[in-house]
């Protein structure tokens, strides 16, 4: 019981401090999100700052634990759209961890730097040098600077849920939701970063017309 009321207030803080900002939610609010008094949700958390704390503990802990084989396995060209779509299906399922991620690397980046490199650092080098192979096999374009493009990809996935409700209407969907035609061009331009285009798929020059 205590474990479920936990992850509700997490929940509520989440979806509360990606549409509002920490600065302007308060404990009572996220308390009558989920139902409960102020009292028994500082029982469980001490203040807003350490709630603040968990929660941006908790969503990067699991999009580290997710992301890094996700991404790791890109590095076989057969898997990369099962792997792409596995990526943002992560945030697709909550759009407030993207909402939440972005906001905070606006409004706190010093804190977010320290953040990103306690949870993502450590697998960064591993995804990078699985790259770096796919370079070596001739799969991967070997301009390509392997760190940047994971960097790269993190923030098209990012920026593609989080800002959807506002740009997805530029595409005419009707929807707050992402629309798929949105994430189905973000996966295009992250495959056409990365992989070789083959020979046989480039368009020969046109000849040139004959002089009159």
């Amino acid at each position: 019981m205590a474990d479920d009321v936990r992850s509700a207030i997490l929940s509520a803080a989440t979806r509360l401090f990606a549409a509002q900002g920490v600065g302007a939610t308060s404990i009572q609010e996220i308390a009558e999100a989920v139902g409960i008094r102020k009292p028994s949700l500082l029982y469980h958390f001490a203040s807003k700052d350490a709630l603040h704390e968990a929660v941006l503990a908790e969503l990067l802990s699991r999009w580290s634990e997710t992301l890094p084989a996700l991404l790791r396995a890109a590095a076989r060209e057969d898997r990369l759209d099962a792997i792409l779509d596995e990526t943002f299906a992560f945030f697709l399922a909550e759009p407030d961890r993207a909402r939440l991620l972005l906001r905070e690397a606006l409004d706190r980046p010093a804190q977010m730097r320290a953040l990103l490199g306690r949870y993502v650092a450590p697998w960064l080098g591993a995804v990078t040098g699985s790259i770096e192979k796919g370079q070596a096999a001739g799969l991967f374009r070997p301009e390509l600077d392997p760190a940047a493009y994971v960097v790269m990809v993190i923030q098209l996935v990012l920026g593609t849920v989080a800002t959807a409700p506002a740009t997805g209407r530029l595409t005419g969907a009707r929807t707050k939701s992402v629309p798929p035609e949105l994430v189905a061009e973000a996966k295009r331009v992250a495959k056409a970063a990365l992989l070789v285009t083959p020979a046989s798929l480039v368009p020969s020059a046109r000849p040139a017309q004959a002089a009159l």
